[in-house]
């Protein structure tokens, strides 16, 4: 892409690096000369370094009382925030969204391209499970929670006329574009910094789960499906709010290690007998991180995961399971160890070189210098 083409990335919020901070990374090695914008700006001045020394242009919602700890409070206000920024001097404008980012305003002779993570997951489909794990069922700020979304399905449906190109992160996520905003979008998948993660041969005779303990990544029934496996050993490799409850009911035969560096999880990645994963997430780069230390994965058969394991005769580099509940996991762990000469380190290797930087960057340049090609010469698009 020419330097002289000005370019901006709105990104959503800019609070810690992780998947969607990771491909703004990729986008940035991409577009280098553009310039950055997100609804605020509170990474931690040593988790800087992927943005390249870039000044972030943030919202009026950064100055607001409490917003370094209390950002997401303010979502009533960021429709309202994103909308100001100024696109007006831009060629081509990129949301990284999840949220509001693709509400910015571009106008008719400027390309917007959406790159989707997902259509607002606790305002759509994942509502209710948001207002139930929130304890906003009922009562009054129940009632002023669902209104809120209420009011922000509106807004993010209108927003969605002002996206020139949709890329979506998975099949899933594009199905779901196709179900919220009745548009089509590509499928450009997130890239996976597989070269971090080297693969062994040799495994130990232990199976291995690493995540943030939120209720969605469903630890806890990991943790409960051994149980009625006593023979059979689970570590569990991170942090967060159900740490205290999962202890509790973790049988002898589970190891909960809490937060461990990133050269103990590679080790234990490349170690471990296969890698569980219960959630049914928009793409999942655990299960890659996994596979590219030549481990196999039992997942649950729902969303990403469905694209990035293989559960067939032929290169199989895993299995899934049908049900969200401790008998099923159960299953597919008897499946799996029934079937788990028949699966090699190699291919599971080489089925997540598919989802390579390397790839990404390729695939998205190549998709936003075609964009803008047909885009300029007034093509639709």
């Amino acid at each position: 892409m020419k330097k002289s083409i000005k370019i901006a990335i709105i990104h959503d919020w800019l609070t810690v690096y992780a998947g969607a901070e990771r491909v703004l990374e990729q986008m940035l090695l991409c577009l280098p000369q553009a310039e950055v914008f997100s609804v605020v700006d509170f990474l931690p001045s040593d988790n800087r370094e992927f943005l390249g020394g870039k000044k972030v242009m943030t919202s009026f919602i950064q100055t607001l009382p409490l917003a370094k700890k209390k950002y997401r409070t303010y979502l009533p206000l960021m429709p309202l925030a994103v909308e100001q920024f100024d696109m007006s001097k831009f060629d081509i404008v990129i949301s990284s969204s999840h949220a509001v980012a693709k509400g910015v305003l571009t106008g008719p002779d400027q390309l917007h391209i959406c790159m989707c993570y997902s259509p607002i997951r606790y305002a759509w489909d994942l509502q209710h499970q948001y207002l139930k794990e929130s304890g906003l069922v009922g009562g009054l700020k129940g009632w002023l929670a669902k209104y809120t979304l209420h009011k922000i399905r509106i807004w993010d449906l209108r927003t969605a006329n002002g996206v020139d190109q949709f890329i979506a992160i998975s099949n899933f996520i594009s199905r779901r574009i196709h179900k919220v905003y009745r548009r089509k979008s590509s499928v450009i998948y997130p890239p996976v910094d597989i070269e971090s993660f080297s693969m062994v041969a040799n495994k130990d005779d232990f199976y291995l789960t690493a995540s943030r303990l939120v209720p969605y990544k469903k630890i806890d029934l990991i943790v409960k499906s051994f149980s009625n496996m006593p023979k059979k050993r689970l570590i569990v490799i991170g942090d967060g709010p159900d740490f205290i409850k999962i202890k509790k009911i973790a049988p002898s035969n589970v190891t909960l290690l809490g937060y461990q560096s990133f050269e103990s999880l590679v080790m234990h990645l490349q170690k471990a007998k296969a890698f569980i994963f219960a959630a049914e997430e928009d793409f999942g780069i655990a299960p890659l991180e996994a596979q590219a230390c030549g481990t196999p994965v039992i997942a649950y058969g729902k969303g990403g995961a469905l694209e990035t394991i293989i559960d067939s005769d032929l290169n199989r580099t895993g299995i899934f399971f049908e049900e969200q509940t401790a008998s099923s996991i159960c299953d597919a762990i008897a499946r799996f160890e029934s079937l788990m000469v028949k699966i090699k380190p190699d291919d599971c290797r080489k089925n997540a070189m598919r989802f390579s930087k390397e790839n990404f960057i390729v695939q998205f340049s190549s998709f936003v210098e075609e964009s803008f090609s047909k885009f300029k010469n007034g093509e639709l698009i």
